[in-house]
């Protein structure tokens, strides 16, 4: 069976730690489109892992406002907090690999230690716990409890360097090493990072393309990576535009004037969220009012790459939202 025969299945992972703003919304519908138009289905998954996102309340809400949307799925709620098991095995493999090592670095050391990755300034990690003995771990844990990390390839090391061609940003090239270094896989907390859950999750649940937006495009390397240890194939990814303000900055779920809350209390209905997210990307007629199954037979991933630049809400966006 050739990629393109593969049934794809993709998945909603909201975390519920607020209300979705239209960032969130518009990385779903593209997602669900995305899935339907190949003849797909769809997972919800409430990514709910870190105990500090732990409210039930919020993540109903999530999935009524799915519901309301009409962004369905097919299999599912699965709840993160219910899969340590699932987790703690994953670990178990990879640290019967030799592949793990304690790390009791702090945040302030690593912004102290670490170089900024050139492209995006985020902290490359330099080692810097990697080769400590067994009598310094057993110190220093007496102290505090340390995060645990991955050991990537060296750089010069071809299994370092991760390929891979997004659905809408095209081919994506990075060295692990360089990029990134090793990386947490369990926080001194004991809460299981995300980059380790989220490979083991669509793993097991069977997701074979993921749709999110482009901030999270440097984690597919290190995801990738993960998957390929453990015995699975990635998915395909896919990322899309962010949502921003006019001065640049990311629409957030702290923007409350911007939440679903907010919009259907002022009256706005699902058909016109759904119309200007789709309409910001090239899917539809400006000032459309659609429900998503009205979209499918227009949607296109060539449409989504040459709409790739940041959805500014500004008024001309405001306007068509909120007339």
């Amino acid at each position: 069976m050739g990629e393109r025969d593969i049934p794809v299945r993709g998945r909603f992972a909201p975390t519920p730690s607020g209300r979705m703003h239209l960032g969130n919304v518009f990385s779903a519908l593209v997602a669900w489109l995305s899935a339907r138009a190949a003849g797909g289905s769809m997972v919800l998954r409430i990514e709910d892992l870190d105990p500090r996102a732990q409210h039930p309340g919020v993540a109903q809400t999530l999935i009524e406002d799915l519901a309301w949307l009409g962004l369905t799925w097919d299999e599912g709620p699965y709840w993160q907090s219910e899969r340590a098991d699932v987790y703690a095995e994953a670990l178990a493999r990879l640290d019967a690999a030799g592949l793990l090592y304690p790390c009791f670095c702090t945040r302030a050391d690593l912004r102290a230690a670490s170089a900024p990755h050139a492209s995006d300034g985020a902290l490359v990690y330099p080692g810097t716990c990697r080769g400590l003995c067994a009598e310094e771990v057993a110190r220093r844990s007496a102290v505090r409890p340390p995060s645990v990390r991955l050991r990537v390839p060296d750089a010069d090391d071809p299994a370092g360097t991760i390929e891979f061609v997004d659905l809408a940003y095209g081919p994506h090239r990075e060295n692990l090493a360089r990029d990134c270094g090793d990386f947490l896989v369990r926080r001194s907390d004991g809460v299981v990072a995300y980059q380790l859950a989220v490979v083991v999750d669509d793993a097991l649940m069977g997701v074979t393309q993921v749709v999110r937006g482009h901030d999270l495009l440097p984690s597919c390397a290190r995801q990738t990576y993960v998957a390929r240890l453990l015995g699975w194939e990635p998915p395909r990814y896919g990322h899309v535009p962010l949502l921003v303000a006019p001065d640049g900055r990311r629409l957030a779920k702290r923007d409350q004037d911007l939440d679903l809350g907010a919009l259907r209390e002022r009256g706005v209905s699902a058909e016109r969220i759904v119309g200007t997210l789709a309409a910001a990307a090239g899917l539809a007629d400006a000032g459309c009012e659609a429900r998503p199954e009205e979209l499918v037979t227009a949607f296109s991933w060539d449409n989504i790459a040459a709409h790739r630049d940041d959805i500014v809400v500004d008024e001309v966006f405001l306007g068509a939202l909120l007339r």
